[in-house]
């Protein structure tokens, strides 16, 4: 494989692993406004804002996630014929499969941007109660469909580089 496409493998490997290890902690930070929210409505208060809080980390975590996922191949798949196959086989299956992958992202990846477009130009709002902007959700959410493209371009190339019996490290 060309050196290019050996870098821009490491490149988007790399930066995707250090954005998915720094994503897992917002689990916590989910929970901590979970259970704030518990406790306010228990003995204080209730807070507006706590549950579309959570919702919007809960949404960073899983798309700004998926990439690592993918990197990891922790997602989940049907598997009746492919843990039959060799290793090979499955890089040429996978390549072709990544194609749909390939036409899914580029719809939310269109969608992604034209949304976050719109909340940017207009000052999109919730329709909650608490009415938070939803331009930087629509960020976090473009970045992350963005981030998943790329991680999916670097497992078509490694799954090509396999392909043709020559795999990238």
């Amino acid at each position: 494989m060309p050196e290019y496409l050996k870098t821009y493998v490491r490149v988007v490997d790399g930066f995707n692993r250090r954005v998915g290890r720094a994503t897992m902690y917002l689990i916590f930070a989910m929970m901590g406004i979970l259970l704030y929210s518990s406790i306010s409505k228990a003995w204080l208060l209730p807070s507006l804002w706590t549950l579309e809080m959570a919702q919007f980390v809960m949404a960073a975590y899983y798309l700004l996630g998926g990439a690592y996922s993918l990197q990891l191949d922790s997602h989940v798949r049907m598997d009746l014929l492919y843990g039959r196959w060799t290793l090979r086989t499955r890089a040429m299956v996978d390549a072709v499969t990544i194609i749909m992958l390939f036409v899914y992202l580029a719809f939310l990846l269109y969608g992604g941007v034209s949304s976050t477009a719109y909340a940017l130009k207009y000052g999109e709002t919730s329709y909650s109660a608490w009415a938070p902007y939803m331009a930087p959700i629509k960020i976090i959410m473009t970045i992350g469909v963005l981030l998943t493209f790329l991680q999916a371009t670097s497992i078509f190339i490694k799954d090509l580089a396999h392909a043709v019996g020559r795999p990238i490290a």
